[in-house]
């Protein structure tokens, strides 16, 4: 479920320019000048992690900047020269960049504790309430609380369980949709409204959605949370995202969520006293938590919408992004597509009836194809970052205090060293075979999509039963083709440089509705 992190340090470079003219002559004279300066030679600490050759006060950025190749392809790429444990310079501070499982579990299980907590970020700050949320906030008594009260009251097994009406009703109306439609369905848009009424319902009380410009207002927030704030790491560039207008974008955006959230939480005081004890949801038990006195925990205002926004952003957009892929692999795979239709039709079911969740229990293949799906299109290529609170020994290698840590998640899923079957290719069987026993849930570093340690994204099961609910009756209801005039080969797996990797266009098919008549 997931969470923000550093991804997109080439976007400083494309995107928040492209549209100011003068910013682009000043940083092309910048870089001209930075140049003409630049050294190859580089002072390090002694028995630090191997290091590409970095420039003066840019450091490793412009080994990052590519306006077609997203960041964790291009740190997989510098990790086959420098190696899984290789260390960067973003402007003046220094990034551990991790491209394998054992580096993975020295950061998240050896050494968890050190790395334990969250880098400062201006964009964080100002669009997750100075990171008063559950995934920015740094380690300590807050963050204990707040994922504490998330995982009892919204995502702990009993929770997700009670969800599963919602899920069926949501999957439900999503295939009535789809069949209604009679031609070429944009499936991101199905699975965005799909995954966005199931978070709104059981942590906001209803959908909000389509209502309102919400639509594109979690768009623009999401897309926001992926940019780079330059003055975190080039302190004295800080004034370029006034030029830009980055800041003035983050302000308005952060402005309106703010103002959404208000109403959300105006209508849930209004209306507490009308509400039976289980028709509650996620809102109105943090209301009641801020009036707990006894708890020893207070929660105020801006700590709840933090944790709002939390739950409703991580839960939506990366879900559907997963599914989006493993429909667009099943596309570019025919025998894939007929495995699984075998499987998940192999339950009878009446053309208005769907799958339920009591039907998906033994669907190994169906689950396999998940799995599969999530080692090579994790939603967060690079796990949110952490940063060392104390000197610390990896592998032999001296990492210094203060040092930030991405762990390049893309490139630990296609790594030989753990899959040396085909690893760069879609093959679900992978994980009824040899590799049947890897987990996706934090034990095994092969796979950790939802990353691992005190820092797991505790929505694990919550994500899992959308992905295997929707996907189960996409293939159950239908038979899946792609438009007139496009190939397998047409179809585009480049993944865009977000904060999550969304496939870079959406992808769209005809749906056949299926009968077993």
């Amino acid at each position: 479920m997931s969470s923000y992190s550093l991804i997109n340090l080439l976007q400083i470079m494309t995107e928040q320019f492209n549209n100011e003219t003068l910013s682009i002559v000043l940083l092309a004279i910048f870089f001209v000048l930075l140049y003409r300066w630049s050294s190859t030679s580089t002072s390090s600490t002694k028995n630090s992690p191997p290091s590409p050759p970095k420039l003066p006060i840019i450091g490793n950025l412009h080994q990052l900047v590519s306006p077609r190749c997203p960041p964790h392809r291009l740190l997989g790429a510098l990790s086959q020269v420098h190696g899984p444990l290789m260390l960067l310079h973003f402007g003046s501070v220094p990034v551990l960049i991790i491209s394998s499982a054992e580096g993975a579990q020295a950061i998240m299980k050896t050494h968890d504790l050190n790395f334990c907590t969250r880098p400062k970020s201006t964009v964080f700050a100002k669009l997750l309430y100075n990171s008063n949320d559950v995934a920015t906030a740094p380690c300590g008594e807050y963050w204990r609380q707040t994922k504490s009260i998330c995982v009892l009251n919204l995502l702990s097994t009993k929770r997700v369980r009670s969800y599963r009406g919602v899920r069926e009703e949501e999957t439900k109306a999503m295939i009535k949709q789809i069949r209604d439609s009679k031609g070429v369905v944009n499936l991101r848009e199905m699975l965005m409204t799909l995954t966005n009424d199931v978070v709104s319902r059981v942590a906001l009380g209803k959908s909000y959605y389509s209502n309102g410009g919400f639509k594109e207002l979690s768009v623009d927030h999401t897309e926001l949370l992926g940019s780079l704030y330059i003055g975190d790491y080039i302190p004295w560039l800080g004034w370029l995202s006034r030029v830009t207008g980055l800041d003035a974008k983050l302000d308005k955006v952060a402005k309106r969520f703010d103002d959404f959230l208000d109403v959300v939480i105006q209508e849930h005081m209004d209306n507490s006293d009308q509400k039976e004890e289980d028709q509650k949801d996620f809102v109105d038990v943090l209301l009641e938590i801020q009036q707990e006195k006894s708890l020893g925990f207070r929660i105020d205002r801006t700590g709840i919408k933090g944790v709002i926004l939390d739950m409703f952003l991580a839960g939506t957009d990366t879900v559907a992004t997963v599914l989006e892929w493993a429909m667009a692999e099943i596309l570019k795979h025919p025998s894939v597509m007929t495995k699984l239709q075998n499987e998940v039709r192999g339950v009878n079911k009446a053309e208005e009836d769907i799958l339920t969740e009591d039907d998906l229990i033994d669907m190994h293949y169906l689950k396999a194809v998940i799995k599969e799906t999530l080692r090579l299109h994790p939603p967060l290529t690079l796990l949110m970052p952490r940063i060392s609170m104390q000197d610390v020994k990896i592998n032999g290698y001296n990492i210094k205090a203060n040092t930030q840590v991405l762990v390049n998640v893309w490139q630990i899923g296609r790594d030989p060293e753990s899959f040396n079957y085909k690893p760069v290719e879609f093959e679900p069987e992978r994980f009824l075979n040899a590799n049947s026993g890897i987990s996706y849930k934090g034990t095994d570093f092969e796979l950790i999509p939802f990353g691992a340690g005190r820092r797991l994204c505790p929505g694990i099961q919550f994500a899992s039963a959308v992905d295997e609910i929707a996907l189960a009756n996409l293939m159950h209801k239908f038979d899946w083709t792609l438009p007139g005039g496009v190939t397998i080969e047409d179809i585009d797996m480049t993944e865009t440089a977000g904060i999550t990797a969304h496939k870079r266009d959406p992808l769209k098919a005809v749906a056949i509705p299926y009968s077993s008549a």
